[in-house]
């Protein structure tokens, strides 16, 4: 399959990969010692960080409602009155975008158009989180959600094929779901979590990138393990190495179990330090995230105010 591709997207590249997992947990503890900034430049990061994140609802008891508060907290991320103080209010700082299941898109496009906001619709699909339903629902899922308006894709891969080593047939897969996605972009969940392996993430990683993938993402945040620092060096070098090849950008977005500012500013710092300033924008990063926005909106009360905020003081996010 894949030596029909362009010469350089082929499986020897794939198969000849071994990651050097000693050299990978020493990166992660660096990245998780720096300093992080303080003071007014803390808060620009997190303000950054803001416009980097998936708002995300995926549960089972999504109603119309709780879609249509979660798309109003996306357009208006920060108390006015905050980034007012901080003259930052007239900036149009939104979230990425929103992200849902697929029955709840039409929900969330009804309700952005309400508020007259562009901010995309992104839904999860392919059998979420699982990915264990046969290949035709898979597919047909894809195009609902594009039907329905959604504007980004988050696919997960059958970890099945990577497990058992079919990188040829996981590349078919995700190419077929390219190809679904038609105008919309789409991010590849690895579930890495359930790779085994750091070397497995890498081969997913190239492979959902050669299959066309615009991000890869590490979770579902379903899994018991999500985001790790050790894990995102491993994908984010994958990234780093199959642009020095082909010339291509394919952003990043970790996923599951980021609740903290302090966090997302790690996050940030581990793009600009591996990737550049490039990747420090929503169309190369996003923050997979659905508590983290409040406790970013505490630190910047904090910030503004010189005292943490009472709970009710704060919208819900």
């Amino acid at each position: 399959i894949l030596s029909n591709c362009p010469a350089l997207h082929n499986l020897e590249w794939v198969s000849k990969v071994r990651v050097n997992t000693q050299a990978v947990l020493k990166r992660a503890q660096q990245v998780q010692g720096c300093k992080v900034a303080k003071k007014q430049w803390q808060a620009a990061w997190l303000l950054k960080a803001v416009t980097c994140i998936d708002l995300t609802t995926l549960s089972g008891d999504d109603t119309p409602s709780n879609v249509h508060r979660l798309c109003m907290k996306a357009v208006q991320p920060v108390r006015h009155d905050l980034l007012k103080s901080m003259d930052m209010h007239d900036k149009g700082i939104t979230t990425a975008a929103v992200c849902v299941y697929p029955s709840r898109v039409a929900d969330a496009v009804k309700s952005l158009k309400a508020a007259n906001s562009s901010i995309p619709v992104a839904s999860v699909a392919t059998g979420f989180p699982a990915g264990q339903t046969p290949l035709k629902t898979r597919l047909e899922e894809v195009r609902m959600a594009v039907e329905d308006g959604a504007m980004e894709i988050d696919i997960v891969i059958n970890r099945t094929l990577a497990l058992t080593g079919q990188w040829a047939a996981l590349y078919d897969e995700v190419r077929q779901f390219r190809e679904a996605c038609g105008h919309a972009h789409m991010k590849t969940i690895l579930a890495v979590g359930e790779l085994g392996t750091f070397t497995n993430v890498y081969k997913a990683s190239l492979v959902s990138m050669m299959a066309g993938s615009d991000f890869i993402k590490t979770s579902t945040g379903k899994e018991s393990v999500n985001a790790t620092y050790p894990v995102a060096i491993v994908m984010v070098r994958a990234i780093r190495d199959y642009y020095l090849r082909t010339g291509q950008k394919v952003g990043f977005k970790p996923a599951g179990g980021i609740r903290t500012a302090q966090e997302a500013v790690v996050w940030l710092a581990l793009m600009k330090e591996e990737l550049g300033n490039e990747w420090l924008s929503p169309h190369l990063f996003r923050l997979g995230a659905s508590s983290l926005l409040a406790d970013i909106e505490r630190q910047i009360y904090h910030y503004v105010t010189g005292r943490y905020a009472a709970y009710h003081e704060l919208p819900m996010a």
